[in-house]
């Protein structure tokens, strides 16, 4: 009783603003961060490399992602990973996958330990406890600590990642036959995600595309055929 007493009162603050909030934000910035969802997360769904994305990076999403990563709000981490799982189940273009093999796309260890986590696992986790699919956190390893890539050309950004990632030895040894899907915070060129994936192609494994909270591509969003329920 006073446990239920008490939670009247002591309700968690969000974390982007400090009102009180009944889940991990509040109500108003919830409706916020909805602006910059997109209604057609599959505009981008297409090859060579297919992206399901939740929403555009700008406003009140780029300013959230900040904070979730310079500003230590892991909690928004199970935010954004039970919104992108939501939308993915909602508008999944692999209803006929059966289940997937969900992989973060990694931080090198010293970048990790100065942050405190590696916010792509945030987001992994949450969306796996949404989805039901299997989280595999330590498949991919970033074994070369490589400058900030928004600076970067192109071409610089190819090789400033060649040979910065290897596929873990012990998930070498695993028989996986479910299709891969990568996670990752924001999608912007996609040279990380193009590096992550010829790894994994070489040594075998099916990567279907990757899931992100937030693009800075420049393609204008398409009407959507699907309504929100």
């Amino acid at each position: 009783m006073v446990k239920g007493l008490l939670s009247l009162f002591l309700k968690p603050n969000c974390p982007l603003c400090q009102r009180p909030a009944e889940n991990i934000l509040c109500t108003f910035c919830e409706r916020k961060l909805e602006t910059a969802r997109f209604t057609n997360p599959l505009q981008f769904w297409q090859q060579p490399q297919p992206l399901f994305v939740w929403g555009k990076y700008d406003g009140q999403l780029k300013r959230a992602i900040a904070a979730f990563k310079y500003d230590n709000k892991p909690e928004l981490g199970e935010y954004f990973g039970y919104q992108l799982g939501e939308f993915w189940l909602r508008v999944n273009p692999l209803k006929s996958a059966g289940r997937l093999t969900i992989i973060p796309i990694p931080l090198h260890p010293q970048k990790q330990k100065e942050r405190g986590f590696n916010q792509a696992e945030l987001i992994a986790k949450a969306f796996c406890q949404f989805t039901r699919d299997r989280l595999e956190s330590q498949a991919l390893l970033r074994v070369r600590n490589t400058e900030a890539l928004f600076n970067l050309s192109p071409q610089q950004r190819q090789t400033n990642l060649h040979q910065a990632f290897q596929v873990n030895p012990p998930f070498l040894q695993k028989s996986l036959k479910q299709p891969i899907l990568l996670i990752d915070d924001i999608y912007t060129t996609g040279t990380t995600v193009k590096e992550t994936t010829r790894m994994l192609r070489a040594q075998g494994f099916s990567v279907l595309g990757v899931a992100a909270i937030a693009t800075s591509h420049s393609s204008f969003e398409q009407p959507s055929p699907f309504k929100k329920q």
